[in-house]
């Protein structure tokens, strides 16, 4: 006589939750990623504006901008690489949130939800696969600055440092394109949109002039951005000119204030994206 018994399901650790969350999201990323690499344009595109931006400020307003007491035009394009690195990884916002309302909007997103993957995984693994684009961007924007002229003056531990705030801070923007994009019906209005308060974050910085030479009122506005804390960082980090005189805490502790800004962001527009995600795809 054999004897049968039942085993109870084992529910799901922590632990296992949270190994199937990373492995669903690199899955998402490797499909994003063998997605881009099919349509080279995006890629090419996405390097061109950047580009011209060092080139067009580099040669056009390099002789007229007074930094530091000079109107070297190489002093200008050092002053100026930090914020163009800082603008280019910001601006991968409108492309991420542009990404996920064409998702949104073919119907992917339904397919993915009926899988048996963690949720969360969707805009991790989409945002991970634009955090790879982008820092392919900084290699060739990168090498374009050393062609006109940009230099760093600190060692490489400092310069890695530089680019690795650069990144935190582009993949914390793009969970803020991320919300954008599963908030608005078409992948033209996530463009839009995105755009739309892209320009005032970067403009009123310290990314292309010094920010004390602003009007009074927006100084404050400017020092307390944190795309300027990035810059701000960029530039101690490389030894670029264009240290701020100002004495708020974010222009005197740039590098902690980069770091917690980008925290604070990817805390705060992660969970409101995921938890649009789920209200979207209920």
């Amino acid at each position: 006589m054999s004897a049968v018994t039942d085993t109870a399901p084992v529910a799901a650790t922590p632990q296992g939750a949270i190994v199937q969350s990373v492995r669903d999201s690199l899955v998402i990323a490797k499909r994003n990623l063998i997605r881009m690499s099919r349509i080279p344009e995006m890629l090419i595109f996405g390097l061109i504006q950047p580009i011209m931006f060092v080139v067009l400020f580099s040669y056009v307003f390099g002789g007229s901008m007074n930094i530091g007491g000079t109107t070297e035009p190489s002093t200008y394009r050092e002053f100026l690489m930090a914020g163009i690195f800082a603008q280019t990884v910001t601006f991968a916002t409108a492309g991420a949130g542009a990404g996920i309302a064409d998702d949104m909007h073919k119907g992917l997103i339904d397919r993915f939800r009926s899988l048996p993957m963690a949720r969360g995984a969707v805009l991790t693994g989409r945002t991970l696969a634009d955090l790879v684009q982008t820092a392919l961007t900084l290699f060739v924007l990168a090498v374009v600055g050393l062609l006109v002229g940009w230099r760093t003056h600190t060692n490489i531990g400092e310069v890695l440092g530089a680019f690795g705030l650069l990144l935190l801070s582009g993949y914390a923007f793009t969970w803020i394109g991320a919300l954008i994009g599963l908030s608005v019906r078409t992948p033209e209005a996530a463009t839009s949109g995105g755009l739309v308060w892209l320009f005032p974050v970067t403009f009123i910085s310290n990314a292309f002039v010094d920010s004390s030479r602003l009007p009074s009122w927006l100084q404050p506005v400017a020092d307390w951005n944190p795309f300027s804390a990035t810059v701000q960082a960029c530039r101690k980090l490389f030894g670029n000119p264009g240290v701020s005189p100002s004495d708020t805490w974010p222009m005197q502790h740039p590098v902690w204030a980069s770091l917690l800004w980008s925290v604070l962001i990817i805390v705060v527009f992660r969970t409101l994206a995921v938890r649009k995600y789920r209200s979207a795809t209920a």
